[in-house]
């Protein structure tokens, strides 16, 4: 494949016409092993860097390339993990569910005070609560930092579980007789930071999804939980009709 010459009598400016043929030549996978830098594509197709740099911001800003300030741009995966929204959101079920392997690391399990959770939770500030902080891995890439509190007097039988290959909700149905049954989620977008991009292997200036759920067994808080989850493995759409409403999914 080879690039479309531009056009420079053309109405439309040099950078839309360059910006449409680097979307053909990305929709043929002509870039699946790399995307070319800066200067290669100024030579390749005869037009100035701030050309090159005005068509690469918005296929950055499309989702179709990552680049940050000093790296070559390079084209971004697809999202492969679905969850959709209005159903109980599990990680370790949406990973499986594509196919890949879930695991995580477990860097917290432990008994722990801590206000401001407690009174999300609805119980008194000093109220004893299990908190487990794990790295999220699919397939053996870091997808996701999570970190739950639980009121000890209920979870306190998951102190000994192994939580490398575990679902949370399982062995809390299993062991506690918990089962949340529903609640709510804020969901926003923000940059990580040091130390979280290092966890997830996230480069510098690529946003997370933090997703901060009350979860509810019945009418009674049981889990506060945040968790965030690397923006190139999922995006977010919303789908609505007459029939069924208002709906926002986590989807590819």
């Amino acid at each position: 494949m080879t690039a479309t010459v531009l056009d420079r009598l053309a109405v439309e400016p040099l950078w839309a016409q360059l910006l449409a043929d680097l979307r053909r030549r990305l929709d043929q996978d002509e870039f699946a092993a790399s995307f070319p830098g800066e200067l290669a594509l100024v030579a390749e197709y005869g037009v100035s860097r701030h050309t090159v740099r005005e068509a690469v911001r918005r296929l950055r800003e499309e989702g179709l390339v990552i680049a940050g300030r000093g790296r070559t741009p390079r084209r971004a995966e697809p999202a492969e993990i679905e969850q959709p929204l209005g159903e109980i959101f599990s990680l370790f079920s949406a990973v499986e569910a594509a196919g890949q392997v879930q695991r995580s690391v477990v860097r917290t399990l432990d008994v722990r005070a801590d206000g401001v959770v407690a009174a999300r939770l609805g119980l008194e500030e000093s109220t004893p609560l299990v908190h487990l902080e794990r790295l999220r891995l699919a397939d053996g890439a870091p997808i996701a930092v999570d970190r739950v509190w639980l009121p000890e007097r209920l979870a306190a039988p998951l102190l000994d579980v192994d939580f490398g290959r575990t679902a949370l909700y399982t062995v809390y149905e299993t062991r506690c007789g918990v089962r949340v049954t529903g609640g709510s989620e804020h969901v926003r977008a923000l940059v990580p930071g040091p130390a979280e991009r290092e966890l997830l292997a996230v480069p510098d200036g690529v946003a997370a999804f933090a997703i901060d759920r009350l979860g509810c067994a019945g009418d009674q808080p049981v889990e506060w939980r945040h968790t965030l989850v690397r923006a190139d493995r999922f995006s977010i759409t919303a789908r609505f009709s007459a029939r069924e409403g208002y709906q926002m999914d986590i989807a590819p």
